[in-house]
This record gives C-alpha cells, sequence and structure tokens, in this order.
C-alpha cells in the first residue's frame, strides 16, 4: 500500500509513474523509523513524505515534485502557537518578556536542531549533502526546517491535539524541571550542541553494563568524544544513564577549557 502511494507521488516527464527503486526502499526504511518517531501510524503518508523531503534533495531526484517548505511554513507557526499557549497557561504569574524570551529560546533554530537529532529525525530527512559544505549552519537550518515540516504534517493529519502532545512532549518538557522553566536538564543535548560548536567530533554513547531484573535494572554508559572517555552514568534506564554521562561530560570540557 505504502509502495502504491509512492508511485502516485513522483510523476515522471513521459506522463508515467516512476520511482527510483533504491528511493523507494528509502522512504519504506525511513517510515518504519518514522512511525517510532511519532508514536502512531499516519492516516495520511503523502504528508510525511514531504515533511521529510528537503528541497535541496530535488536536485538528485528531479521527478518528485514536492519538498518540506510549505509545511515548515505551516509547522512554524502551529509550533509558535502552542508554545505560546503552554506558556500563557502554565506561567500565570511571569510578566510578557519572560514568555516572550522563553518562546524564544524553545522554538529557535537551535533548539529545534538539537531535538531533530535528539528524536532521531536527523537519520531520515531527505536532503543534498552538497548542500551543507561543511556547514554547522546548513545542518541545523535542514534539521530544524524538517522538524517544523514534521509539526506541520502531525497538524493535518492528526489536529491540534496531538499535535500539541508532540511539541511538549518532545521540545518544551526537555527544558522544564520542577517549575523552573528555561533550566535546561537536557545535558546530552548540550554536549552535542558544545562538541560540534568545538569542532571535537559526534558525542558516543557505549553501555559498559547492564544489570538486575526487568524491574530493577541499572545502566551504566559511557560517552566518548573521540577516543577518550569524558563521562560516565548511571541510571534506571538509558537515557537517565546518558543525560548524567553528558553532564559530567561538559564538566570536564569546560574545566579543561578553563
Amino acid at each position: 500500500m505504502f509502495g502504491k502511494l509512492l508511485d502516485r507521488f513522483f510523476f515522471f516527464r513521459r506522463k508515467k509513474y516512476f520511482i527510483d527503486p533504491e528511493l523507494r526502499t528509502r522512504f519504506q526504511k525511513n517510515y518504519t523509523l518514522l512511525k517510532k518517531i511519532l508514536g502512531f501510524t499516519p492516516r495520511n503518508k503523502s504528508y510525511f513524505i514531504k515533511a521529510l523531503t528537503h528541497s535541496s534533495y530535488l536536485e538528485l531526484y528531479p521527478e518528485l515534485s514536492k519538498n518540506n517548505e510549505r509545511l515548515e511554513f505551516l509547522g512554524d507557526s502551529v509550533l509558535s502557537m502552542i508554545v505560546a499557549n503552554h506558556l500563557f497557561e502554565n506561567f500565570k504569574n511571569e510578566e510578557e518578556g519572560f514568555l516572550t524570551k522563553s518562546r524564544a529560546a524553545l522554538v529557535n533554530r537551535e533548539h529545534l536542531y538539537i531535538t531533530a537529532q535528539e528524536i532521531g529525525l536527523n537519520k531520515i530527512i531527505l536532503y543534498n549533502e552538497k548542500y551543507l559544505r561543511d556547514s554547522m549552519e546548513g545542518m541545523q537550518t535542514i534539521y530544524a526546517d524538517g522538524l517544523e515540516a514534521l509539526i506541520g504534517a502531525i497538524y493535518l493529519d492528526q489536529g491540534l491535539e496531538k499535535t500539541k502532545e508532540f511539541v511538549i512532549e518532545r521540545i518544551v518538557k526537555p527544558y522544564e524541571v520542577d517549575e523552573n522553566f528555561l533550566v535546561d536538564t537536557n545535558y546530552k543535548g548540550q554536549l552535542l550542541e558544545y562538541a560540534h560548536h568545538k569542532k571535537l567530533g559526534q558525542p558516543r554513547y557505549i553501555i559498559r553494563s547492564e544489570e538486575g531484573p526487568p524491574h530493577r535494572k541499572e545502566f551504566i554508559i559511557d560517552v566518548f568524544l573521540g577516543e577518550e572517555l569524558f563521562g560516565t552514568g548511571h541510571g534506571k534506564n538509558k537515557k537517565t544513564a546518558e543525560q548524567e554521562a553528558s553532564k559530567f561530560a561538559l564538566q570536564k570540557i569546560k574545566a579543561e577549557v578553563e
């Protein structure tokens, strides 16, 4: 069924439906990963095909007729509205300045770029690597725009409430701790951003040990930059252990710089 949808999505010059077999395989693999990211099965897959296709990818596959620019436009507005409403409803004693600053921090390109990588969106966005030219700014733009396009696709496919759940859970909550807003405890995201900024390479997380019964697991995870161990974390799940390892890694890196 998904293959038939892809055939309808692509149109060849001779007025015959055409899709490169390699491209079909990639879309199908990406769709499987996408469902894990979303936590639901889309009703209209074509929205998400468009959301995952950056305009630069059309240079490689001219037969593609759509990219994610329109969905990015929609998603940007939906994201801003959801975040603004969340801040307005949950921080009733804060003034306009705080609300404006907080919204800007949540919807800016850097934060969306980190979030896109945290949820695995960077693994399935289709783009022409030539577009980047080893540019950190280009990578941030592609991933951030892709996340906004995905939000637009969720809105069209599932409606506002489902989109709100996705935005709050994936974009807002990592920045909220004990009602103290803008306390960033997403150390994994911070480490990723810092490592890119300092050109230290991609952080690698390796499970050192996994012990205990299923209901009382304890993970010990190491984080490496290059071949050097920068931090070790413990936790009841992989995410918690990775966050702790990232926190220690950030402390070590900054201590060495100072």
